[in-house]
């Protein structure tokens, strides 16, 4: 049994190594770990239960394949196909009559089998990149009848990689930066390069970086391909870009790899490194002396290599009181500083001005430690400038009384050219702020006097604006207020405050007070008013006033004998006297009106026709009494025309109209909706009808197309036709209500069976229908009885 064993490991072997023989010249360097494999396979088909010397083997264990997996090199051409491997069984002793299947990824297309003695050939060239590896199955079958000699069994055949993909960077080309001055080693950035060869199997994948062009500013590290400043120093405003070629090789850079090359556009990011500075030390500038507040005086700049944030400055003037007369400020747009004017420039008591400006970095490095400066001295020369003439006062105010003569002098204004060759000064009224020109000016002097009489009363100021112009520059000119106040004298008379009307009851006691009355006065004096009232009639007999003591009076009466029928109003004039120099008066007239008033005194009527009205009423009651009488008459006569009119027949018989209309009201139909009437000159000439005519008892709801007119008979007359057509219509009208409508004509038409011309009736009925029931209505009915039965009979004959 030993033996025996022996014999079968030592078959195993053989046919593993012919295998190995087969594939060393295809495999190279992966002979060994297909050795290795094969030697596995072998091992795996050697049975697991190995018997011991003392036990006894009954059966014979089953063979099995002597492989597992192959490989084939890719991209390999040559005239024949390549031969990966040899399939083999131990039921190939030399049997003519097996045969060897292949199926599975490629079985046919890509991968052939010998079937008789299992070699595999590869009929196309392959590319690992596009697939690594097929899974195929293996199976013996007898070469005449195709039955399986053993179970299926699947292989693997690995295609194996060679160099044949360079490195490639596919985010290329990069960009990227680093502050200037930065140290060496500071990290860039980092680049990536790939290779589709396969990364497990030998070095095809992998990947050394370096640098060929771009020295001595950078380096990269080889390995993890991260670029690093290698030179200290470097400058931005030197030069502010760098281009760097990197070069990716595979297999470890050794001779033979392929490789890939990117670009890498590096920039020297900005830092504070540079102050800023003047182009000059000292600036000098002219500036007129009437240049306005805030407007620029000038423009510095202080020049800063870097850029950005790092290139602003600020601007300030150091030292002196100068910076209580002017200001810099920055430009944000050209960085430049601007000097202002803060208050106004007089040549006469200063002719320049010394100033000292610093230009300060707005951002401070943390590398370089700024914040830097710069400073410059600038002189300021003032400029002497045409000035306009100056008033002594900005405003002016003069007063006059209202009564003051023509030509009076009210004030003077007066105007000085500051400048120092002083020119004269010509004075003007602005005849848009007087309009009325109701004051003059004296051009040389600037005396102004009253044109045109004022009063007060109208109005109380005046405001005026004077104009100052130099002569040897008529185009220097400045202006004053001039405010003039109009003062009052005693011109005016006082009156009543109102127009007064006072009423006086028949029935009132001597010495009631009628009317209180007060007066105005359009002057005003300075110690107020005080007026005196007199009667302008001294002993009147009817009335009298009474001195309140607060410039007012009561009107008081003297008796109670006043009557409407005897005078109906009293005029009572009274004068009104003031305090002035000279005093001024004025008489004014009171009316009073007697009238009938009630016992606690309040007037009812001061009329005289109301002696002759109805106790209590007064005209206008009477009118509204008279108003509403007429109205219910007019309601009456209306309602009574209104019940006339009704009572009227609602039908008209006209003794010239030829038409029979018989109309029937009964209460199994529609009351007076269920009414129609036929024309008999419609039945005559039943041609005559066009259209459609519609229910008059309804409206219809559905609209029908009118029905063709009806031909007549020989003659023209066909009342039977008609009737039925009508008959058809109503059966089929579905506007027609639930209700009965007969029509009866005199004439009936040549021949015709008089049919019942009830809408109720449908025109499918058959059933003849007798009318004798009709004559047991009563009299009403009989004459109808009879019409019907003779149609009867006109039917039987």
């Amino acid at each position: 049994m030993l033996k025996r064993g022996e014999e079968m490991q030592r078959d195993l072997w053989t046919s593993l190594l012919l295998v190995w023989i087969t594939c060393v010249p295809y495999s190279s360097m992966a002979s060994l770990n297909n050795q290795s494999q094969s030697l596995q396979t072998a091992s795996a088909m050697i049975p697991r239960n190995r018997p011991s010397e003392g036990q006894r083997i009954l059966s014979r264990a089953k063979r099995g394949w002597v492989w597992n997996q192959m490989f084939v090199l890719e991209e390999f051409s040559g005239p024949d196909p390549i031969l990966v491997g040899r399939l083999h069984t131990d039921l190939d002793v030399g049997n003519k009559n097996i045969k060897y299947v292949l199926a599975g990824e490629g079985a046919g297309t890509i991968f052939a089998i010998n079937e008789r003695t299992g070699d595999i050939h590869a009929m196309k060239r392959l590319d690992r990149e596009e697939k690594a590896e097929y899974t195929l199955t293996a199976q013996v079958v007898d070469r005449d009848s195709d039955r399986p000699l053993e179970p299926p069994s699947e292989f693997i055949i690995k295609v194996q990689d060679i160099n044949d993909n360079p490195p490639q960077f596919i985010e290329g080309p990069y960009k990227g930066s680093v502050p200037e001055m930065s140290q060496v080693g500071t990290s860039v950035m980092r680049v990536t390069a790939t290779d589709a060869d396969d990364p497990v199997y030998g070095n095809s994948a992998k990947l050394v970086y370096s640098i060929l062009e771009g020295q001595p500013y950078f380096s990269i590290d080889q390995s993890t391909a991260i670029i690093r400043v290698a030179l200290a120093g470097m400058d931005r405003e030197m030069r502010e870009e760098y281009l760097v070629v990197i070069q990716a090789k595979d297999m470890g850079g050794h001779m033979g790899g392929l490789s890939g090359t990117t670009t890498v556009t590096v920039t020297l990011t900005d830092i504070n490194d540079n102050p800023p500075k003047f182009a000059k030390g000292s600036y000098e500038f002219n500036i007129p002396e009437d240049l306005g507040i805030g407007k620029p005086g000038g423009r510095v700049k202080a020049n800063d290599r870097d850029i950005g944030e790092n290139a602003k400055s600020t601007y300030n003037i150091i030292g002196g009181d100068e910076r209580d007369v002017f200001e810099i400020v920055s430009d944000a747009q050209t960085q430049e500083g601007i000097l202002r004017l803060k208050k106004p420039l007089d040549f006469e008591s200063k002719h320049f001005y010394n100033l000292t400006v610093v230009a300060t970095n707005i951002r401070a490095d943390s590398i370089t430690g700024g914040p830097y400066m710069d400073q410059a001295t600038i002189k300021i020369i003032i400029e002497d400038a045409d000035e306009p003439p100056v008033f002594t006062k900005s405003n002016y105010l003069f007063d006059v009384h209202e009564n003051a003569a023509i030509n009076t002098v009210i004030g003077a204004v007066v105007a000085i050219d500051q400048d120092a060759p002083h020119s004269e000064v010509r004075y003007c009224i602005d005849r848009h702020t007087d309009l009325e020109r109701q004051f003059n000016i004296n051009v040389e002097d600037g005396k102004i006097t009253l044109a045109k009489p004022l009063d007060r009363e109208t109005d109380m100021w005046h405001n005026i604006t004077v104009t100052a112009t130099e002569v040897q520059n008529n185009r220097q000119i400045s202006r004053a207020i001039v405010a003039i106040k109009v003062l009052d004298i005693n011109d005016n008379a006082p009156e009543f405050a109102t127009e007064y009307e006072a009423f006086l009851c028949e029935n009132g006691k001597p010495g009631q007070v009628i009317q209180t009355i007060s007066a105005v006065d359009k002057d005003n004096p300075s110690q107020g008013h005080t007026f005196h009232y007199r009667l302008e009639v001294l002993n009147n007999p009817n009335f009298t006033i009474k001195n309140n003591l607060d410039n007012s009076i009561s009107v008081l009466a003297k008796h109670n004998s006043f009557r409407r029928q005897k005078q109906e109003t009293y005029l009572l004039p009274i004068v009104v006297s003031d305090d002035g120099e000279p005093p001024m008066s004025s008489t004014n007239t009171l009316t009073i009106r007697v009238c009938g008033c009630s016992r606690e005194g309040i007037v009812q009527s001061c009329n005289v026709e109301a002696f002759v009205l109805p106790i209590g009423l007064s005209m206008g009651a009477l009118i509204a009494i008279l108003a509403c009488i007429i109205l219910l008459l007019v309601i009456v006569v209306l309602f009574v025309t209104l019940r006339r009119h009704k009572n009227e027949p609602l039908i008209i018989k006209d003794d010239e109209d030829v038409r029979e209309n018989i109309i029937r009201y009964d209460d199994e139909g529609g009351g007076e909706e269920d009414t129609e009437a036929f024309d008999i000159a419609t039945l005559q000439n039943p041609d005559g009808i066009n259209g459609y005519l519609p229910r008059k008892d309804i409206k219809p709801d559905l609209q029908f197309m009118p029905r063709q007119g009806q031909h007549s008979g020989p003659n023209g007359v066909d009342v039977d036709e008609f009737i039925n057509v009508r008959l058809h219509e109503a059966d089929n009208d579905p506007t027609a209500p639930p209700y009965d409508s007969i029509q009866i004509y005199g004439y009936e038409g040549r021949g015709s069976i008089a049919g019942s011309l009830s809408s109720l009736e449908t025109a499918s009925s058959d059933s003849d229908q007798n009318y004798d029931y009709l004559r047991e209505w009563g009299p009403r009915f009989r004459r109808l009885g009879e019409l019907y039965s003779v149609g009867e009979s006109d039917k039987e004959t």
